[in-house]
């Protein structure tokens, strides 16, 4: 604690009288000296009639103002000042043997050094890359998103990580510029909104000379990504000017699970002033997440290999889901499915009713006939592959020779097609399905012994299950309806769900199985690729005309359907196990690198939608190979309703994770790792953008070895005890100032000056 001596004015005078005062006593005296320059007195005279002005108008000004002694005893608290680490993915590059998170460790060290107790500043150090960090780095360098974050009032994430939520009264970052947000294009008026007035941002360069290097810089599409449609892609390169670059080739391909990358188009880009662009088309064939790999051939001298090549998952829609509904008669259940499938714009339907087989006689002529016999040989072989699902309802097999191509339909569904089989009087067992090939690939089994009961015809009223109640494609029929449904004209008679498979809804008291397990009348299964549904009644219609029905508006078939054909067609809105990245992955680096921020982190994968966690399982396979081993996967750590599984460090590439519900029912997600990613996409220091940030915000711009320049805040000083006291009477400087400008008026008129 140290004394302190200041000059004060009086207590209560208001703030406007300071510069009033000052004002009038200025004019008087600039009045005074044009007299004295004009008088012609005797010098000396002149001199003695300017010092009494003076020292009238001073002690009137004093007069007025009062002014006091204070005597304080006064604590001096050093600045706070927030050292902003940049820890993203492109601080891990080297540059002359150098990596960058070096240079800026150093540069924090010396700062610190500096900056100690002797500097009058406190140094607060906190790491950023998506926003603050807590000690981990990660692929991109949000700095709008971290100032936020820093300045935002108490209660804010600072305090979350344990850091005094008192503002700075600077900030200096140590970056190198390779800023995801804001970006390069920022104006000036944007960086200002950076930080708040009177906080300025000092920056320092924590980059060496820039290497050799070309990148695949950016990779655009013009559209989205359609199966089966071409997609124009807009590669950027970039190539530093330690390295000669005229044309670079460009490949591009899709990484595959059941196989080696398959060539998608190649280009080649020219390079002028350090960049360079080119566009190719592609078409990828599968709908779902798609991994596409994009290569460049860099030139010799090339000093980072990993930025050659992005790895990027792409989202592949269809333009339109074509089904095959094939119906026996149309009953109110056919008819009202079909309406809902041709009403939807979204689907391609090809519908037939069979309302004859080839040995019916009508007595007719050809010609007189408006029914054709069913073309069921040329649908099941020929045409079948373009279907993306096949719906049979209330359907046959054995009359209309359909039995002859159950092979080749369940074929068709374990390489990865849909099958839903709707009930009837002609469907499951009492269809002849039994015993054949396509029995097993459906979730349910069916008794094909002679004499076994193949439909109940009561009417029934299913009843979920647990996994129905939890299940995302039933969420839009619940979010209607509830749990409640209506009564539906009977059921086929089905044995249990087959392993792996899973029932939604069951019969409320027929069993199935020795278990005791009741009867299953919507279940869902997979077949290796493709997925398969039961829906054991032909009553779903009474969704859209019943009590249920009209309370709903008609909308509960709808929703039904939408949800049953969304996760037949893997639409993530309908998976039972919802799995996604909790951050972006960053490949693990070679093993001769030591580990950085950014890549020390590994990478996790988010599965949502189990009831119960010991009855999922995550295998993780890396693509582009025909015998892929499934990597080691921690065992989960739960957070609320999700499941978070760590994985191994991964190298770049592309991944297939399979979640599997109860050892069997499972739910891809294919992801990529990069090395760089964005942040080594352009591996040049930015050393302009680091510049434009501290000029908008009032800071200074230094490199990693000139920190002497830096400029540090003042201490703040805290007044602990306070005296004051006047240094002369009030009516003692009243007196005072009318002796002086009495003495001042004598001698006015001595020099003739009135």
């Amino acid at each position: 604690m140290d004394a302190a001596i200041h000059l004060s004015l009086a207590a209560g005078t208001p703030a406007w009288l300071i510069p009033v005062t000052a004002t009038l006593a200025a004019i008087s005296l600039v009045f005074l000296g044009f007299e004295l320059v004009r008088g012609r007195a005797s010098v000396a005279l002149r001199s003695a009639v300017g010092v009494t002005g003076f020292v009238g108008i001073a002690l009137l000004a004093a007069a007025v103002l009062r002014p006091e002694r204070v005597d304080a005893k006064e604590n001096s608290v050093p600045a706070k000042v927030t050292l902003l680490l940049d820890q993203s993915q492109s601080m891990a590059l080297s540059e002359e043997g150098k990596a960058r998170t070096a240079r800026r460790d150093e540069a924090v060290a010396a700062l610190e050094a500096r900056g100690g107790a002797k500097g009058g500043v406190r140094l607060e150090k906190v790491g950023f890359a998506d926003g603050l960090s807590d000690g981990e780095g990660g692929p991109r360098s949000d700095l709008s998103k971290a100032l936020t974050e820093l300045t935002e009032p108490r209660g804010s994430a600072l305090e979350n990580r344990g850091t005094s939520a008192e503002r700075p009264k600077a900030i200096v970052l140590f970056s190198d510029g390779r800023l995801d947000d804001p970006s390069a294009e920022a104006d000036e008026h944007m960086l200002k909104r950076l930080a708040p007035a009177g906080m300025p941002i000092h920056t320092v360069l924590t980059a060496g000379p820039t290497v050799a290097d070309a990148s695949v810089a950016s990779v655009r599409s013009t559209g989205n990504a359609v199966a089966h449609a071409p997609l124009a892609l807009r590669i950027g390169v970039v190539c530093t000017d330690r390295l000669s670059c005229n044309e670079i080739p460009v490949t591009v391909s899709e990484l595959r699970e059941d196989g080696p990358k398959v060539a998608l188009a190649r280009g080649v880009a020219t390079v002028k002033e350090g960049r360079g662009e080119v566009e190719v088309p592609i078409t990828l064939d599968r709908a779902g997440t798609r991994v596409i790999e994009v290569a460049i051939d860099a030139p010799s001298g090339d000093t980072i290999a990993e930025n050659n090549h992005r790895f990027l998952p792409f989202a592949v829609t269809r333009d339109r889901v074509r089904v095959l509904h094939v119906a026996g008669r149309p009953t109110n259940d056919v008819r009202t499915l079909r309406d809902w499938l041709k009403s939807d714009r979204a689907v391609d339907v090809v519908s037939f009713f069979i309302l004859r087989t080839p040995t019916d006689n009508p007595h007719a002529t050809p010609s007189d006939l408006s029914l054709i016999p069913f073309p069921v040989d040329e649908l099941f072989t020929e045409h079948l592959p373009s279907f993306d699902a096949v719906v049979l309802q209330d359907f046959d097999a054995q009359p209309y020779g359909l039995e002859r191509h159950l092979g080749q339909l369940s074929r068709y569904v374990r390489g990865g097609g849909g099958i839903v089989m709707v009930g009837g009087p002609n469907s499951f067992v009492a269809g002849g399905y039994a015993n054949t090939p396509l029995a097993d690939v459906l979730p349910v089994l069916l008794d094909g012994a002679p004499g076994a009961t193949s439909a109940d015809l009561g009417d029934v009223v299913p009843s979920y299950t647990a996994e129905g109640r939890g299940a995302a494609l039933l969420a839009p029929l619940r979010g209607l309806a509830g749990e409640e449904l209506p009564a539906m004209p009977g059921t086929n008679i089905v044995g249990a769900v087959r392993p792996g498979a899973l029932a939604l809804w069951v019969h409320p008291s027929r069993n199935a199985g020795k278990d005791g397990a009741k009867m299953p009348i919507l279940a869902l299964g997979d077949a290796e690729n493709g997925r398969s549904i039961a829906l054991t009644v032909d009553g779903s219609w009474t969704l859209a005309f019943s009590s249920l029905g009209e309370r709903t508006g008609g909308r509960a078939h709808a929703a039904f359907w939408d949800g049953l054909l969304g996760w037949l067609m893997r639409d993530s809105r309908y998976e039972l196990l919802q799995v996604g990245l909790e951050s972006p992955c960053v490949a693990a680096p070679p093993s001769d690198a030591p580990p950085t921020e950014a890549t020390a982190k590994r990478p996790v994968l988010r599965v949502r939608g189990a009831t119960d966690a010991t009855a999922v399982t995550l295998e993780v396979r890396k693509m582009g190979g025909t015998a892929q081993k499934a990597m080691a996967v921690s065992a989960p750590v739960t957070r609320g309703k999700d499941l978070l599984f760590t994985l191994p460090a991964l190298p770049p590439g592309g991944f297939t994770a399979r979640a599997k519900l109860r050892g069997g029912f499972s739910t891809t997600f294919d992801f990529a790792c990069e090395a760089g990613g964005d942040e080594w996409a352009d591996v040049r220091p930015d050393e302009g953008r680091l510049q434009r940030l501290a000029a908008a915000t009032g800071g200074t711009f230094v490199r990693s070895d000139a920190l002497g320049s830096l400029p540090l805040p003042a201490p703040t000083v805290i007044t602990v005890e306070r005296r004051s006291r006047p240094l002369l009477a009030n009516w003692l400087w009243a007196f005072l100032a009318a002796a002086a400008l009495g003495g001042h008026w004598v001698l006015r008129r001595q020099a003739k000056l009135l």
